[in-house]
């Protein structure tokens, strides 16, 4: 019998192989073994999956309401120079006629 490691995230024993991947019941984490979970939750992707890096150029793909504002943010904006910081909203940039703002990188799409 394999000895599977523990969920990273969770530390449920009850984790389980699929294909290439270790899989947590408890709390749906997917890794593969070997890798190393904080190194893996470093990487900040758009809505495409593609990896983002600070001073990339990003288009948003859904209007979003300025919070606090009437304003709102149209699709295809495009956002140049990013900073990528921590937390829920995890992209930190300046929008032309709007000014600076966090948006989420769910909403976006690197050009």
């Amino acid at each position: 019998m394999t000895d599977i490691p523990p969920c990273p995230k969770c530390s449920s024993p009850y984790a389980y192989e699929d294909g290439t991947l270790l899989i947590c019941p408890e709390c749906a984490h997917e890794w593969a073994p070997g890798t190393d979970a904080a190194e893996s939750d470093d990487v900040i992707k758009d809505s495409n999956g593609n990896v983002l890096q600070d001073g990339d150029t990003v288009t948003v793909i859904k209007d979003l309401k300025v919070k606090g504002s009437s304003s709102v943010v149209k699709v295809g904006t495009k956002v140049k120079n990013i900073r990528l910081v921590g937390g829920d909203h995890d992209i930190d940039c300046k929008i032309d006629g709007i000014g600076a703002m966090k948006l989420k990188s769910e909403f976006v799409k690197k050009i």
